[in-house]
């Protein structure tokens, strides 16, 4: 079995309110499965495609530089940058 490398999460911020991280994913990094503990919004900071695997089946999600969209707490899934570029994003948690 091949082993990904492991996405970069550096913390900037966390205080009472929310939690931001700065996310790099160098080419064939994941994040790993996990569950979501808080809504969130992430805000890319690169263009790319991400691989989300979930139990229901992976999808594509691309992204744009600077487009954010949001997500739920409970969402379950691994992340995987399946391409040659890196690819950054920072996600803000709402406590």
């Amino acid at each position: 079995m091949n082993r990904r490398p492991q996405a970069i999460p550096e913390q900037q911020l966390s205080n009472e309110r929310v939690i931001v991280t700065r996310w790099i994913f160098p080419p064939g990094a994941e994040t790993g499965w996990h569950i979501h503990g808080h809504d969130y919004v992430v805000v890319p900071q690169t263009d790319g495609t991400l691989l989300l695997e979930t139990k229901q089946g992976n999808r594509e999600s691309s992204l744009q530089a600077g487009q954010s969209y949001a997500g739920a707490k409970g969402v379950e899934h691994n992340v995987v940058n399946p391409t040659e570029n890196e690819i950054v994003f920072i996600e803000v948690e709402i406590r």
